[in-house]
């Protein structure tokens, strides 16, 4: 049907079949032909036929418009197609939790885009077990969870490890205090993250095993919107040390203190992928050079 509308397209435009057909280089009956097909086809007339003078019927104008825009999305896809062939365009869909999308995601992405100007990147944002899923129907070509996930199927390249630091303002009381502890959590004013994401789930599985009880006054699943609140609150919050760079510490009043016992939040963010035969061109260089990315991190370290 798509090849009849273009040849509808032009005929509309030459407002005449004769002149239609010495242009797709077709018989005038053999044109007639494939019009009266595509309208036995839709069930509706297109033209009024007025003599020699074809006039389109209201159906015929929407049906115009329609195949305009069809042939524009076929031109894009065939393009799209030629560039994926030849590799010249390189379009990734990744997907990430909304916690690597504030930590780990973005220098992942300016250093890409500076070394591919031109790339196309789409981001698909859920749960861990929801990027599993999106791999595994190919919704996206490659996938960065806070987790080791080893399942048939999937493969798994550990980037780097991560556990979470106790973030307060600097005029905290407890910003002075030498040695802080767990104990000193007991009580306080905290701001958490939302029930059901895994740093949740970690926090409360650290102050269940510690006993202790923190006055969580703010659920929250944003780390910018905790890091801003922290100051008006004077509360305090545990977020993944890879999000705290200095700069961002600075800009907001806040220090960071480590406690021995967060330790045991400690978390692999993973690159997780299909099978790599599998893979466009464009995603093969990403998990090539993110790998890459990190062994340098490593040995600068």
């Amino acid at each position: 049907m798509f090849e009849s509308l273009d040849v509808f397209a032009i005929v509309v435009e030459q407002s005449s079949l004769n002149k239609a057909s010495k242009l797709l280089n077709l018989s005038q009956p053999a044109l007639s032909r494939k019009i009266a097909k595509l309208e036995n086809d839709l069930g509706v007339s297109l033209f009024h036929r007025r003599g020699k003078r074809l006039e389109l019927t209201s159906i015929g104008h929407l049906t115009y418009t329609f195949a305009l825009e069809q042939n524009k999305h076929q031109q894009q896809f065939l393009r799209t197609l030629s560039q994926h062939k030849d590799g010249s365009q390189i379009s990734v869909t990744l997907g990430a939790s909304l916690t690597t999308l504030q930590t780990t995601l973005p220098p992942l992405i300016n250093t890409f885009m500076e070394r591919h100007p031109t790339a196309e990147i789409k981001l698909v944002t859920g749960r861990t077990h929801e990027i599993v899923s999106a791999l595994r129907e190919k919704k996206i070509d490659v996938g960065i969870v806070a987790s080791s996930i080893y399942e048939r199927g999937l493969h798994c390249i550990p980037l780097f490890e991560d556990h979470l630091e106790l973030v307060l303002p600097i005029h905290h009381p407890l910003a002075e205090t030498k040695v802080v502890n767990m104990k000193h959590l007991h009580g306080m004013p905290m701001i958490s993250f939302s029930s059901g994401t895994w740093y949740r789930k970690l926090t409360d599985e650290l102050f269940q095993s510690t006993g202790i009880m923190p006055d969580i006054r703010m659920e929250i699943d944003s780390f910018e919107a905790i890091v801003r609140l922290l100051p008006t609150c004077k509360a305090v919050t545990l977020l993944p040390k890879s999000y705290l760079h200095q700069q961002l510490l600075n800009d907001n009043q806040l220090k960071v203190i480590h406690i021995p016992d967060l330790k045991e939040t400690r978390r692999t963010t993973s690159l997780i992928y299909g099978e790599y035969t599998e893979l466009s061109k464009a995603a093969r260089q990403w998990i090539e050079e993110t790998e890459a990315l990190f062994n340098r991190l490593d040995l600068q370290l």
